[in-house]
């Protein structure tokens, strides 16, 4: 049997990541070491190696970071396999493909054994976009990645995913761990530098779509 290395691991979590479906997404499960039990994070399309992960937890919640179709894509299986609630803000939870059985706001602190998640709503890149935060592990989704925000579909939208991103994650400490919903990690201080060269520079009334901090 294969052995998943988790990507982090103390006494009071223990999370792993894993990377599937065409996009790229990332899911990750979040583990209490003393109970056992445990809480996915997004559910992308062809999430087998993840629900291999969590046999033997006691899988407590799937939360939602936005109801994109890549995000959800694995939902249905994840529920079959582990009959957990399915949460997500208010704001997205109707296009969900598996209803929700309760919602998530802006400082909803979430326990599940050793765990504790704040919920973080961080509107721009979806109405109802969510960030969870566990001890010093930012989990983004499309909100913030390793140089730049999330898509934004209208420069109104671009506004208010900063907004989210300035007046909210940028206030955790630097040394922040950053666990976007596609691709690489990264720590929080470096993201913050980067907007700051970018928020020093003059851009189009018109930005929109896919920015980064060093380049747009």
């Amino acid at each position: 049997m294969e052995v998943h290395v988790p990507l982090f691991y103390d006494k009071e979590v223990k999370i792993y990541k894993t990377s599937c479906g065409p996009f790229d997404n990332n899911a990750y499960l979040i583990v209490s070491p003393q109970t056992g039990e445990g809480i996915i994070i997004d559910a992308p399309m062809g999430p087998g190696e993840l629900l291999e992960e969590a046999q033997g937890t006691q899988v407590k919640a799937i939360l939602i970071t936005h109801n994109h179709q890549d995000h959800l894509a694995g939902l249905k299986e994840m529920v079959d396999a582990t009959g957990a609630p399915v949460k997500a803000h208010s704001e997205d939870a109707a296009t969900l493909p598996v209803s929700p059985n309760g919602l998530v706001k802006d400082g909803d602190v979430i326990t599940v054994g050793t765990i504790e998640m704040k919920v973080i709503h961080t509107p721009g890149h979806t109405p109802g976009s969510i960030c969870y935060l566990v001890g010093q592990h930012l989990f983004s989704g499309d909100t913030l990645f390793p140089g730049g925000p999330g898509r934004s579909r209208s420069p109104e939208s671009l506004q208010q995913i900063i907004k989210s991103i300035t007046e909210k994650l940028y206030l955790l400490p630097d040394d922040t761990f950053l666990l976007p919903g596609h691709g690489e990690n990264s720590i929080l201080g470096v993201s913050k530098e980067e907007y700051q060269i970018f928020a020093e520079r003059s851009h189009p009334a018109n930005l929109s779509g896919d920015v980064l901090w060093l380049e747009s």
